[in-house]
């Protein structure tokens, strides 16, 4: 990995960190609803990601960071979801889609570059 993709894993992980630090002070009622959803899809990023990276073929490595991508939309949701049912507040809502944009412009960069590698 260059330095992009380091700092990109660097801001992944913190926003894994991020939502596993606010999901434990939601509502027991929902360990098994959007706490486990969001925790899943959060680390769904990263790991997709990082497991993208370990892939020697562009077209498969392209698909991994694909599904990083996909699950970063569903954590977005489930960001807003929390605000409305008001497990949350505004500032940490606006931090965590801060950084969950950082990570989409960031994410979206590597496919395109990808993508116009190969040719798609």
């Amino acid at each position: 990995m260059n330095e992009y993709q380091e700092k990109l894993k660097t801001k992944m992980d913190q926003y894994v960190h991020f939502v596993y630090d606010i999901t434990e002070r939601f509502p027991k009622s929902e360990l098994y609803g959007s706490t486990s959803q969001w925790r899943r899809a959060t680390l769904s990023i990263i790991l997709n990601y990082l497991e993208g990276y370990a892939r020697q073929k562009p077209l498969v490595r392209l698909n991994f960071l694909e599904i990083s991508f996909g699950s970063l939309k569903e954590s977005k949701y489930l960001l807003s979801f929390a605000k409305e049912r008001r497990y949350i507040d505004s500032p940490v809502c606006e931090k965590g889609s801060e950084l969950s944009e950082e990570i989409g412009a960031m994410l979206w960069s590597e496919i395109a570059s990808l993508r116009k590698s190969v040719s798609i």
